[in-house]
């Protein structure tokens, strides 16, 4: 298993105690954003622009209807915030920046997806857990991190034999599935005071049985994408 790193630039800058259980997970990152003072716009990154393009793996949820259902429950509830809402068709799980699409031909996301394909990651279960929030969003915790790490590493080590190798490396991995963006600062205990409420709500599972290669962009106040490869998870099969 790949070890996680402390790594302030990620959040949590430290990483769980446990990577498998859900309420280790959930609690470590409620208290992690109760480190937080402010929350910070974020759309406020430099390097994106309008024109902007580049390439990622993504989990998507189109077939999630139970989480669907829960991200809505819980935006309605936040409303009052006013932050930036993601939309059921722009729920995502990200897993890593490949690169910039204007550098990258599709003849060698082929040649990364063929080098994916000789290795095997399987199928698993994902619960999303309400409510948390970070520096710049308000998200789900995710359980087990354990096999998004397995995967993440495994990315990795087909982009670095493609020559395509992720922009952050998988000990600063931190998954987590947003549901909105703050758009301004905002003091963090008015968000955790709103969000607190939420955490009562039951955990949602989700089956994750395919990793997309998406070329990203931005649009106003949202981030859209067109997917351009498709990997599917396997199990190993037997010898």
């Amino acid at each position: 298993m790949q070890q996680l790193q402390v790594e302030p630039a990620s959040f949590p800058s430290v990483p769980p105690p446990s990577l498998t259980d859900p309420a280790v997970i959930a609690r470590h990152e409620w208290a992690a954003f109760g480190e937080v003072n402010e929350m910070v716009n974020h759309w406020d990154r430099p390097g994106w622009t309008a024109s902007t393009r580049a390439y990622y793996w993504m989990i998507t949820f189109p077939g999630a209807p139970a989480l669907i259902q829960r991200v809505q429950q819980c935006q309605q509830a936040l409303r009052s915030l006013a932050f930036d809402d993601i939309a059921e068709d722009g729920l995502h799980l990200t897993l890593g920046r490949i690169g910039p699409s204007a550098e990258i031909a599709l003849d060698q996301l082929d040649h990364l997806l063929a080098t994916v394909q000789h290795t095997t990651c399987p199928p698993f279960t994902l619960r999303a857990i309400p409510m948390t929030a970070s520096r710049g969003a308000i998200r789900f915790s995710v359980a087990p991190w354990a096999p998004l790490i397995e995967l993440h590493a495994m990315l990795s080590a087909a982009g670095n034999k493609a020559g395509l190798p992720p922009r952050k490396p998988t000990s600063w991995f931190r998954p987590h599935i947003g549901i909105s963006y703050c758009n301004r600062p905002v003091p963090s205990d008015t968000v955790r005071n709103a969000v607190k409420p939420l955490h009562d709500l039951d955990a949602v599972e989700v089956e994750i049985t395919q990793v997309h290669i998406v070329e990203l962009r931005r649009e106003r106040s949202a981030y859209r994408w067109e997917v351009i490869r498709t990997l599917d998870l396997r199990t190993r099969e037997p010898l």
